[in-house]
């Protein structure tokens, strides 16, 4: 185990909730993740949140160059400190940094984000990658185990939702591990999972196109599709519309979203427009 809490001691520092700091302290969890990520010389990994270093250190044995953000200014200083000649400290919220640039600078044409996320911005960060197009081909990060059963759901569960289908859009997600509260330090009140997204938007989809339906679709899990299509202003389809849409694809007119798959999406879809 990582002793974070005495790192921390001989700093004079303590975690701080407000920047979800729950360090993660277990070394087979460590490698479950460097494993996951199958880095190479040649790539350029980019961690949010480094914290003590301890996934850092790693990463630094096996990737071209690490870029490590940090917002806690303390913590960066302890990184830098100790820090391999291949990694960079940026002190800096990730939301407000230019991921773009960084890559570019870089000059390497492969690029990783590995990270142990805070969870409190863990959907928009993804979300800032996946939406700005970035060239990254791959993110390997920890996120609350609802976030993960969510990305992962299959149709006709409760978990199944937007985030579902909006991950399915731009890639694949697949698990590494669970991981339960005692791995980190503080312990936080939630359990953790690690997962591997691999970047692949559906470009035979417009994405203006098929996030307005699948958003109108979960707008209300009680209503049936037809009634959440018709009710949509994005789409400004009248019930008769919604009806025969449902009907070209060979819905029927009570299912309701969640019942149906993201091929069945992608084809209302393709259908409407």
């Amino acid at each position: 185990m990582v002793n974070a809490r005495r790192i921390l001691a001989e700093n004079g520092l303590h975690p701080k909730k407000n920047l979800g700091q729950n360090f993660l302290i277990d070394y087979h969890v460590l490698d479950k993740i460097i494993a996951a990520a199958n880095i190479s010389r040649n790539d350029l990994v980019i961690e949010v949140g480094p914290g003590l270093g301890a996934l850092t250190d790693r990463l630094a044995r096996v990737a071209g160059k690490v870029v490590a953000i940090e917002i806690d200014t303390s913590l960066a200083d302890i990184l830098r400190k100790k820090s391999e000649p291949n990694v960079e400290i940026i002190n800096q919220d990730i939301l407000k940094t230019d991921l773009g640039e960084i890559i570019v600078k870089s000059g390497f044409s492969c690029t990783q984000l590995v990270a142990n996320l805070p969870y409190y911005i863990t959907t928009p960060i993804i979300f800032s990658v996946l939406e700005n197009g970035l060239p990254i081909t791959s993110m390997v990060v920890m996120v609350q185990k609802e976030v993960a059963d969510r990305m992962l759901a299959a149709p006709s569960t409760k978990a199944y939702g937007l985030l579902t289908l909006s991950m399915a859009y731009y890639g694949k997600v697949s698990l590494v591990a669970n991981v339960p509260p005692n791995c980190f330090f503080p312990r936080p009140d939630v359990h953790s999972a690690v997962v591997r997204i691999d970047v692949a938007p559906q470009s035979y989809l417009n994405r203006e196109h098929f996030f307005p339906i699948i958003k109108a679709a979960f707008a209300s899990r009680r209503k049936t599709l037809l009634n959440c299509l018709s009710a949509s202003k994005e789409l400004a389809l009248s019930k008769d519309a919604a009806a025969k849409l449902l009907a070209v694809i060979g819905l029927p007119e009570n299912v309701r979203g969640e019942a149906l798959t993201f091929e069945n999406f992608a084809n209302l879809t393709k259908c409407l427009h």
